[in-house]
């Protein structure tokens, strides 16, 4: 009987502690040298940084550290605006799972004179931090955290220009967190994102990050900034340095040093209250975390307080001996809050005689992820996709960008990179998106290019953009066919490819487009008869332009097509006129040249007519002289008076 008892505890005991232990295997953690060349690693902690990669433009330089707590590197990449007005790092071979992600920033040193830019960031499409004047003076504004779930093995960070100098990033950590960190109900789903606003270690102490604490690494190595007192002579600090329980442990993994700290409120003034500015109209998590390390307060009851956050209780009668078990135990108090105002006042408000107190604050911000663009026409598959069959994910996205920017010429600062449509703030220049609130995936409806300089074709798999409304690419250099697949996107309402370099004929196709407002051609080298469904349907219900291109014919305010050849009528009639006049010249050469010879022969028959006659006449006397026969001169007598009257001498 002991035995199977003795069994059953060891199995309880392991199931506990299988539950509640953090994972047999080190967090996944990528980070990145932006602008190195190398790996290298830094001191003390002989941190590993991976060298530059993944990014999509920008200028590796030597950097400035605004911080000391700043990596110690020594480079940076910059994007200058020239270069588009958003650019990326799109890192792949990141497993599914829950990140923090940081980046920091760093400074470009130009003449002597220290830039301090600000830009805005993005994470998959949604925008989680904009830098704010003066965060250079700040330690804890030197770098952006946010904490995401990945799902498909791949992010993409993004730096979006303001106008306000060029995104200069330092660094980048990917640092895998346990899959239930900072979980706080069930609106904390897999999509939600977390901005960290603030990190306070309150108390004695020194800012530091979770590394410096001997934290674990599941908790993403976080940075905790000191704070000694909220100001006004409202509190005083405490430290001990007995063991705190319940500390470092799944999902959090908090230091135990943090709890080895705290401020407690004076008798003069029992409330403790700290107040910053935040983003007005957003929803905040915070966190608070307790543990009871006055001597004075031993069992529960001794120290009961509420907590109003702007002036509301949001937790009441907070009894941290009865809620975390015993003294020196943590105990994590979480609230989410919304915010109208540009202020954050967390007050411990005290219901007795007693003072209150706290170790640390966390807060952030919570962000509903962007929905990002319809795959098909985000990673634009029209360009020759069967390059990239076998890529994966990542690179089947840059692979894309790239071929689009090369098969339209697109200037460099158009940049290009990213989601096409989020954030909202920052979508592509020329793209004009909505969202499809049928499928929760923002859609292209707009392509709006028009004297932007390209100089390349418009390939026949434009078509995957089938939610297109319009596709206006007037004035620029584009080359070739217009692509019949265009008849396909049935909704396009507005084509305009005028005064352009297209050639060819007018695919057949458009006359489909049953929606078609407005068609303008003009401008351009095409030729043939404007396709009759086309024409006859334009005549009723859309304004049209084919003028100024000279091979075209077919209807109203054009030439007739019996009047107008095409280019390739042309060069039939052109090469028919050819050999007809080839065979003319032929012939003419052959009758000149038996003319000339009927000519010859006659000559040379008058030069030889005098002799022959000369022969005859003698010939003639010599038959007189032989044959003087009386009959014979009767016979020429008879026949001369026959034929007339004959003179004789």
């Amino acid at each position: 009987m002991w035995k199977y008892l003795l069994i059953w505890m060891i199995i309880s005991c392991l199931g506990f502690t299988l539950c509640f232990s953090r994972p047999g295997r080190a967090p996944f953690a990528m980070r990145i040298s932006c602008g190195a060349q190398q790996d290298s690693q830094t001191k003390p902690t002989k941190t590993r940084w991976r060298k530059d990669f993944g990014y999509t433009g920008g200028i590796s330089v030597n950097g400035t550290r605004p911080s000391y707590i700043t990596p110690p590197l020594k480079t940076l990449r910059y994007f200058p605006l020239s270069q588009g007005p958003q650019n990326c790092y799109d890192i792949n071979g990141v497993p599914k799972g829950h990140y923090s992600i940081r980046i920091f920033f760093g400074i470009v040193i130009q003449q002597s004179v220290i830039s301090e830019p600000l830009f805005d960031i993005s994470i998959d499409g949604t925008q989680t931090h904009s830098l704010k004047p003066g965060w250079t003076n700040e330690d804890d504004q030197v770098f952006s955290e946010a904490l995401v779930f990945l799902p498909d093995g791949s992010v993409s960070i993004c730096f979006h220009s303001t106008g306000h100098g060029d995104p200069a990033i330092l660094s980048i950590e990917i640092l895998e967190i346990d899959e239930k960190a900072y979980y706080f109900g069930p609106q904390r789903g897999q999509g939600i994102m977390l901005r960290t606003v603030k990190r306070l270690s309150c108390g004695y102490g020194q800012s530091k990050f979770d590394i410096d604490y001997g934290g674990d690494p599941w908790g993403g190595d976080r940075f905790w900034q000191h704070i000694q007192t909220f100001g006004q002579g409202s509190d005083q600090p405490r430290s001990v340095e007995t063991k705190i329980k319940e500390a470092s442990l799944p999902p959090n993994f908090y230091p135990e040093s943090l709890y080895q700290s705290a401020l407690v409120s004076t008798d003069s003034q029992p409330d403790l209250t700290y107040t910053m500015d935040v983003d007005p109209n957003r929803n905040y998590s915070i966190c608070l975390h307790f543990a009871e390390i006055d001597n004075s307060v031993t069992a529960a009851g001794q120290r009961v307080f509420d907590i109003l956050i702007n002036g509301h209780v949001v937790l009441k009668d907070v009894d941290i001996i009865n809620m975390s078990g015993d003294r020196y135990t943590t105990l994590v108090l979480n609230t989410t809050v919304s915010i109208d105002g540009r202020t954050l006042t967390i007050t411990l408000q005290p219901t007795g005689d007693s003072d209150a107190i706290i170790s640390a604050i966390e807060i952030f911000e919570i962000i509903m992820p962007e929905s990002k663009t319809l795959s098909e026409e985000g990673l634009f598959p029209f360009l020759i996709s069967a390059v990239v069959s076998k890529a994966s994910t990542y690179q089947k996205r840059i692979r894309a960008l790239q071929t689009l920017k090369m098969a339209l010429v697109l200037p460099s600062r158009f940049g290009w990179n990213g989601d096409p449509c989020v954030p909202q703030e920052h979508p592509w220049t020329g793209v004009n998106c909505q969202l499809n609130r049928s499928i929760g995936k923002w859609v292209i409806d707009g392509l709006d290019l028009n004297n932007q300089g390209l100089k390349g074709f418009l390939p026949n798999d434009i078509s995957k953009l089938q939610n297109l409304r319009t596709l206006n690419l007037s004035e620029n250099s584009i080359r070739g066919a217009i692509p019949s697949s265009l008849g396909t996107i049935t909704g396009l309402e507005v084509l305009d490819l005028s005064y352009n370099l297209f050639n060819g004929s007018i695919p057949e196709s458009l006359g489909q487009l049953t929606s078609l407002k407005r068609l303008n051609l003009n401008g351009n080298s095409l030729s043939g008869r404007v396709p009759a469904a086309l024409g006859g349907r334009l005549l009723h219900r859309a304004s049209f332009n084919f003028t100024d291109n000279p091979g075209l014919c077919g209807i109203p305010g054009l030439p007739t097509c019996g009047a107008h050849l095409s280019a390739g009528a042309k060069v039939g009639i052109g090469l028919g006129s050819c050999v007809a006049f080839l065979l003319l010249v032929t012939c003419s050469v052959c009758w000149w040249k038996r003319r000339q010879n009927i000519l010859r022969a006659k000559q040379i028959a008058a030069r030889a007519a005098p002799y022959a006659k000369a022969r005859t006449h003698l010939s003639d006397i010599q038959l007189t002289k032989h044959h003087p026969h009386p009959h014979h001169h009767r016979g020429n007598a008879h026949t001369a008076a026959e034929n007339g009257p004959v003179l004789l001498s």
